[in-house]
């Protein structure tokens, strides 16, 4: 089964890709034969238990893994036989990463780790790069942390940090891997909230690994992923609907 309906308006797609491990006697697959697209301007989560291959998958996608098999696209650019230094160039420029150990520079302050995709890319920003990160600071409550280290924040405001330099560039999708995985529970709904304002008040695409159905529930579309392979895809549901839902893939399994 096919979950891509349409080429147009995909940020990023994958085209019957799947990926395997090992050698034929202990082989194993984590990816199996998935086709998905990213919609623009939308909040999707992927979500499955542990080793259902979301990771993975949303690794291939952004560019970071490369399939054994199947095609990747992000927006028209087909970047499955990309060479490394393309690769980066073109994640550079198109994608945004949050993670849940957020990845922030430890030597450089908030203002340095926000503006590294920039400097990354041999560039300053210009004055509208800079009136956006400026509204993304104050938006994100960074104004008074912009000198501040890693070290001198709290996992929220360097999650907060993290997020503020995936917008940064306004790539055309982020990605955020178990973003609120280090955060309380209620410093994760503020993650949430504001990844979720990227996408309606900015038209962000975002793309989010998760496990969590209250992380899910923030999302415009949940995909599910079983053994690999896409077995559902809803629009906005709640952490119930999800967790119902989870709880019968798990029995069938």
């Amino acid at each position: 089964m096919s979950f891509i309906n349409s080429d147009a308006g995909l940020v990023a797609r994958v085209s019957a890709v799947s990926k395997s491990y090992g050698s034929s006697s202990n082989r194993v697959i984590a990816v199996d034969a998935v086709s998905l697209g990213i919609r623009s301007g939308e909040f999707t989560a992927i979500m499955g238990p542990s080793g259902s291959g979301k990771s993975t998958l949303m690794h291939i996608m952004a560019g970071l893994d490369t399939p054994t098999s199947g095609r990747v696209w992000l927006g028209d650019t087909e970047i499955t036989s990309l060479s490394d230094s393309e690769l980066t160039v073109l994640r550079r420029r198109r994608v945004g990463f949050v993670f849940q150990a957020f990845n922030l520079v430890p030597t450089l302050d908030v203002a340095g780790n926000i503006e590294l995709p920039f400097e990354l890319d041999g560039r300053r920003p210009d004055a509208e790069e800079r009136e956006r990160i400026t509204e993304l600071v104050n938006a994100l409550g960074l104004g008074e942390r912009l000198t501040h280290r890693p070290h001198q924040l709290s996992g929220g405001q360097q999650q907060r940090a993290a997020i503020a330099r995936a917008l940064a560039t306004q790539p055309d999708l982020v990605f955020a891997d178990e973003p609120t995985g280090n955060l309380d529970s209620r410093t994760g709904r503020e993650v949430l909230a504001l990844l979720s304002a990227a996408s309606s008040d900015y038209g962000q695409s975002i793309a989010m690994v998760t496990h969590d159905p209250i992380a899910a529930s923030h999302a415009d579309r949940i995909v599910f992923l079983a053994d690999g392979r896409v077995v559902e895809e809803r629009e906005r549901s709640t952490p119930e609907e999800i967790s119902s839902f989870m709880l019968g893939m798990e029995r069938a399994a």
